[in-house]
């Protein structure tokens, strides 16, 4: 199915608003506790399981309007939807925080999969929205897969070093401009493998 076009602010919201919408609740909840079918659960919990709903809805809002929906956002709310409903079954934050090792490191494998394969499953996600050279391709594989394993690791060592107040600022702010900034980096190098459409002769 074609992908439609809509408003870029609006897709921004509806991607960046759910976890903006975490950050917010976590921050006002923090320090309170909250009891639910007699069991006591706080602030970070009751955040995180209402992340899910809200990213569900979101994406359900995406889909309607564009009609499509990426692979990564797929797996990436697949991994949202199990890791919270344990955080919330077990009471227990350490699986929210885990989920985004396990994303990171799972793109880290996937791609790394592909190149062991001579592939860029990359391009197969991106290939239509950024047209580039197979050359180009495999070198930014390789690149985003070394920076997703790098990720991975960071957030491991974030949230078992570090406070739930700093690991939920540099999940929902850091690591994302990390990634953003890194990509962006390597698609500058990586111009001279871009393909253009053929200008038309005069």
């Amino acid at each position: 199915m074609e992908e439609k076009k809509i408003n870029p602010v609006i897709k921004q919201v509806l991607e960046l608003g759910p976890t903006i919408a975490f950050f917010v609740a976590y921050m006002r909840m923090r320090e309170q506790t909250y009891t639910i079918g007699g069991i006591e659960y706080d602030g970070f919990i009751i955040a995180a399981g209402a992340f899910v709903p809200i990213l569900l809805v979101a994406m359900a809002i995406l889909w309607k309007l564009t009609g499509k929906l990426s692979r990564i956002q797929v797996v990436t709310a697949l991994m949202v939807i199990i890791f919270g409903g344990m955080t919330v079954w077990f009471n227990d934050e350490t699986f929210f925080k885990m989920k985004t090792t396990i994303v990171y490191g799972l793109f880290a494998i996937l791609l790394g999969i592909g190149l062991l394969r001579g592939q860029s499953y990359l391009s197969w996600v991106l290939g239509e929205a950024m047209p580039m050279a197979e050359e180009g391709w495999m070198k930014l594989t390789r690149r985003l897969a070394v920076g997703f394993a790098v990720l991975a690791v960071a957030n491991e060592f974030v949230w078992r070093t570090m406070s739930t107040d700093a690991w939920v600022k540099i999940e929902t702010f850091a690591f994302p401009l990390a990634l953003f900034v890194f990509l962006m980096a390597q698609i500058f190098s990586l111009q001279k493998y871009m393909e253009l459409e053929d200008e038309p002769a005069e």
